[in-house]
């Protein structure tokens, strides 16, 4: 089941159907069934709470996703500011649904398998979004 919770803050409009079928195509592709996953919208104040808490990080980010996944059923709890998707939309000059969608898409990626810790595994996950964006607007 995939959940979307506010916390704090105004749940942005969504169609959950929609995006759920896409999640569940994306993650086919990389041979991932869905489990267990809830989308946690909230500010820049509560994801900076969240980093700092359970990853030691003092820095603000526009995602945290916490792997529960076992073996190719992919489970977890995905935090989105959506203060910071808002910025990076204008700071990238793109529609702050495009920038959501990026977001929403990015935390499955990581829960398949996939990292961005270096230039160019970041390189390679920001075209496997760019993908995935693409079989969301056919």
């Amino acid at each position: 089941m995939i959940q979307y919770i506010a916390e704090d803050i105004q749940l942005p409009i969504l169609q959950k159907q929609k995006i759920n079928r896409w999640i569940k195509d994306v993650a086919a592709g990389y041979n991932c069934k869905t489990g267990d996953i809830a989308y946690i919208f909230c500010t820049d104040e509560r994801i900076l709470e969240v980093n700092k808490q359970y990853l030691d990080h003092d820095y603000y980010t526009d995602i945290i996703t916490f792997d529960y996944s076992e073996g190719n059923i992919i489970s977890g709890d995905i935090f989105i500011s959506l203060d910071t998707v808002k910025s990076n939309s204008e700071e990238f000059g793109v529609s702050f649904e495009k920038e959501l969608f990026r977001i929403l898409i990015h935390g499955i990626l990581h829960l398949c398998g996939q990292d961005d810790k270096t230039p160019e595994l970041r390189a390679e996950m920001t075209r496997k979004e760019n993908l995935a964006i693409e079989k969301y607007t056919d």
